[in-house]
């Protein structure tokens, strides 16, 4: 699980997705396969951010329900809901503290940073369940 396969094409996605929610964040589900170590993106659902709106330029949250729902799809297609991505608007691709809080062990958690409205960093974390601190995890794009 230390590095993360994810098709250019949804790369690109994900990137759009920042900066047409620039100036505030957005924020999505990460759908896949994990064989043998490996962990592979095969589809983004992009998710409304449900954060009060005066607090998404620095928030996102996804509702347990949209959760629940791509976590029941996934399954019935034999996939994973294997973590989520969001934007950094104007900030650093790295987790911040209230990331950090909010965060589980197992997922990915995808972060590109969008400065003045264009990408320019994309990075994934996966929270250590021993020491309660993300570690980078790489990201391939294939």
């Amino acid at each position: 699980m230390n590095t993360l396969y994810v098709p250019a094409n949804l790369a690109r996605q994900i990137e759009r997705g920042g900066t047409a929610a620039y100036p505030n964040e957005c924020c999505g589900i990460l759908i896949g396969v994990e064989t043998g170590g490996r962990r592979m993106i095969e589809r983004l659902q992009p998710v409304e951010n449900s954060f009060e709106a005066g607090e998404q330029f620095h928030r996102f949250s996804i509702t347990p329900q949209t959760l629940m729902q791509a976590d029941k799809a996934a399954g019935d297609k034999g996939k994973l809901v294997l973590g989520f991505y969001h934007s950094h608007p104007d900030h650093p691709a790295r987790p911040s503290e209230y990331d950090r809080e909010h965060a589980w062990p197992f997922y990915s958690y995808i972060i590109v940073s969008i400065a003045k409205g264009e990408a320019v960093d994309m990075t994934s974390w996966l929270l250590d369940e021993e020491t309660n601190l993300f570690k980078r995890q790489d990201i391939e794009e294939t």
